[in-house]
């Protein structure tokens, strides 16, 4: 589907013959030019009139305006008023206001004119000295509501809109608009309740507003409730239901919607884009090229499109940049918006070249933190920091945090330590960024001690911060500082705000330490669990070889309509595993199929193979490889083998072994674990010189089995000790017993020494 997708696609955007939009450009240039005449759209008249009035030369003006008005029907002063207008809109608000001054006669609709050009220039202070100046009517009172309203000046809009003698449905929409811009939606829908009648505006405004502000479901309500929608009522809704992640339901509007424009078009494509329906959005605007061409919003959103999509997609940017240099869309691009998306797409296409020469030709700060994070990504840690130090001095926290991301993940913790310590300004983000690197590098107890230091330098951490230590304190089975963090986030968040990834992280941490009892406490008070908080609980219960509450757990989920994932069913079916519960495991791995539509991989057959072989039945085991979908790696033959090991009294024991090792010895040689799992088949069955032969093979190989190890936290500070190592016998006892009582050291000691 995805294929036929991005043919559709290209068979569009390939209408150029041009192989890339290097070559484009080079051949197009730029169609339009930014210099030229200054006075384009005057006449030679009025272009003087201005010149005379930007030189003072206000008599010879005068003349001019007699000269002209006196030859057309238009009124003297309606004509002074359009050119007025004509003058501040092209950006000649000085000229504007000469002329103004030298008009012999003005009428309402003139000081309105040169009052809206003030507003719109953003000269408050002028417009509020013309307006206590002029005769005022309804239209003047509402423009200056409206620059109040757009200056956020909020309480003196309230003030002027209560003190106005007269007030239209305009009046009171500004109003409406302006309480929604500034945040109070509660305000705003008392001032539309107010309302002595409402027009299609007023109710576009305030669904718009409870869209903005999480009233998602107070605008469905005034959408059912109106009775006349427009455009812009279904399109705003479109845009809602994307904006809260329904993606289906916003499409089945959009195909209801009576009439669609552009920017209905444009609002489905992003909402697609922004759910991550890449493909689906290219197909939408296959149909939307039929009859409407396209502007930058839907030009930006095919961008990031393309781009998501991935590297394997790379040609299909191509056209698109392609298309909109042949057809002069990069005019539109006013705002730098368009190019930005373009460095984005070619950075996540891996054509980091290609959006290298983008940002030569117009830097911006965020193109370059996108080009930086398109560098490390590839590893190229070098072309990053020769980016990074064209912005180093702007102390852009970005571009920053990224390279501080960058050398931790290259593990070089000492130069991520260096930038960290340099950037003065550094938020939330670049703490958490700079803890989870160090939990990545296995550095847990200096994580922890950044989280301290984060504390002191008043900075609150944010919920992702905790969860990445608390996941630390999970895979170190750290019970003692998994419990110290949880009763920091209840002091530090207030009354314990239940922010469900950090819910699912303190059940996934509780059960990882074995305090499985604590895991379901927290679990049983989550409201709202997702699909990774059932998963965590029935994975923890798994592991603890719960498998009946694991099962019943599962059932409670399917009964809730939480649909399950390919992690739920590696959860149930490993718990079945453990407990040989063969037929369950069976009807398990088969519904996953059948009845959920979730194609299992590749840790889903291992686990099958798994509860067949510790259920014993090592031929059903070998003979279900047979029937994998895919030809068998190591891992496949390793799990089987691994499972004769533990089950060497079978008899189809060693001619399973012999069968799996071989084929996993073709495949991975120098493979350790399948070594030693032949070795102690052949020693289970008291066959000691074939063991020894195997053993043999392995010096030669340079095969060495990896030591296992456990750890003890103390004081806070994990050790750890491998199978084998003499010096951590003789330090366990030091370890242990530090800080105990005398007849707890004994103990210890005694059962090290046993």
């Amino acid at each position: 589907m995805r294929a036929l997708c991005v043919k559709k696609v290209y068979s569009f955007l390939s209408k150029l013959s041009l192989a890339s939009p290097i070559h484009c450009r080079r051949y197009l240039g730029h169609a339009i030019s930014n210099h030229g005449n200054h006075h384009r759209g005057f006449s030679n008249e009025e272009a003087l009139i201005l010149r005379r009035l930007s030189e003072g030369g206000l008599v010879h003006a005068r003349h001019l305006l007699d000269k002209i008005s006196q030859r057309g029907s238009i009124s003297r002063v309606k004509y002074w008023t359009s050119l007025l207008t004509k003058f501040a809109k092209a950006g000649y608000l000085h000229e504007a206001r000469v002329l103004f001054e030298v008009m012999p006669e003005r009428n309402i609709v003139t000081c309105n004119a040169m009052l809206t050009s003030y507003v719109k220039r953003r000269k408050l202070n002028e417009a509020w000295t013309l307006f206590r100046e002029m005769p005022k009517d309804v239209v003047s009172w509402t423009v200056m509501l409206t620059a109040l309203c757009d200056e956020g000046r909020i309480d003196d809009a309230v003030e002027l809109f209560d003190e106005m003698p007269e007030r239209n449905v305009v009046s009171w929409n500004t109003l409406v608009s302006g309480l929604i811009k500034n945040g109070d939606v509660e305000k705003a829908k008392q001032v539309f309740d107010a309302m002595p009648s409402r027009d299609i505006v007023s109710w576009n405004a305030m669904i718009k507003g409870y869209i903005e502000n999480d009233g998602w479901e107070e605008a469905k309500l005034l959408f059912e409730s109106m009775g006349e929608r427009n455009v812009v009522t279904w399109t705003s809704m479109v845009s809602g239901y994307c904006r809260y992640g329904d993606v289906h339901e916003a499409y089945r509007l959009f195909c209801e919607m009576p009439e669609r424009n552009v920017v209905s078009w444009t609002a489905m494509i992003s909402g697609l884009v922004w759910n991550d329906f890449y493909r689906e959005a290219l197909l939408l605007f296959l149909d939307m090229n039929k009859g409407l061409d396209p502007n930058d919003e839907t030009l930006i959103s095919l961008a990031y499109a393309c781009g998501g999509l991935g590297v394997g997609f790379h040609r299909l940017g191509q056209q698109l940049h392609a298309q909109v240099i042949s057809n002069g869309w990069e005019s539109v691009d006013s705002d730098g918006r368009l190019a930005k998306s373009l460095v984005h797409m070619y950075a996540s296409s891996g054509l980091i070249g290609s959006a290298q020469y983008l940002l030569n030709e117009s830097f911006d700060l965020q193109s370059c933190n996108i080009v930086i994070n398109g560098y490390l990504r590839i590893g190229d840690l070098e072309r990053a920091q020769t980016l990074f130090v064209q912005v180093e001095r702007l102390h852009d926290k970005v571009s920053w945090t990224s390279m501080i991301n960058g050398y931790l993940d290259a593990g070089d913790v000492s130069r991520a330590f260096d930038l960290f310590h340099e950037l003065h300004d550094k938020d939330g983000v670049t703490w958490t960024v700079m803890i989870s690197g160090l939990v990545r590098n296995e550095l847990f107890a200096e994580a922890a001690s950044l989280l301290s230091d984060m504390m002191r330098h008043c900075l609150k951490p944010l919920n992702s911060t905790y969860s990445v230590l608390l996941s630390s304190a999970g895979a170190t089975s750290n019970l003692d500082q998994g419990k110290h963090l949880h009763c920091v986030i209840a002091k530090t968040t207030a009354c314990y705000d239940p922010d469900l990834i950090l819910q699912n992280s303190l059940v996934s941490m509780y059960a990882k330490c074995g305090a499985i009892h604590d895991a379901y406490e927290i679990f049983s008070k989550i409201v709202r669990k997702d699909t990774v908080s059932w998963n965590s609980m029935i994975m923890g219960l798994s592991h603890h070889g719960l498998a009946d509450k694991a099962l019943s757990l599962f059932k409670e989920m399917v009964d809730s309509e939480m649909k399950p994932n390919s992690v739920t069913f590696l959860a149930v079916l490993s718990a079945c595993s453990h407990c040989g519960l063969i037929t369950r495991g069976l009807e398990l791995f088969n519904a996953m199929k059948e009845t959920y539509s979730i194609q299992p991989g590749i840790e889903h057959y291992i686990s099958m193979i798994d509860l067949l072989g510790r259920a014993g039945k090592l031929r059903e085991a070998e003979e279900f490889i047979s029937t994998l979908p895919f030809t068998p790696d190591h891992t496949v033959y390793g799990a089987l083998l691994g499972l004769c090991g533990l089950n060497w009294r079978d008899r189809d024991a060693e001619g399973v072994a012999k069968r799996a090792a071989m084929r996993l010895l073709e495949l991975d040689p120098v493979n350790a674990p399948g070594h030693v799992a032949l070795c102690n088949v052949y020693a289970g069955l008291g066959k000691h010189e074939m063991e020894k032969e195997m053993r043999k093979e392995m010096g030669y190989k340079g095969v060495k089995k990896t030591p296992g190890c456990s750890w003890i936290v103390v004081n806070g500070k994990s050790n750890v000790f491998l199978s084998g190592d003499k010096s951590a016998q003789m330090s366990l006892p030091i370890f242990c017993c530090n800080g105990m009582l005398e007849d707890e050291q004994e103990k210890v000691l005694t059962l090290c020494h046993c």
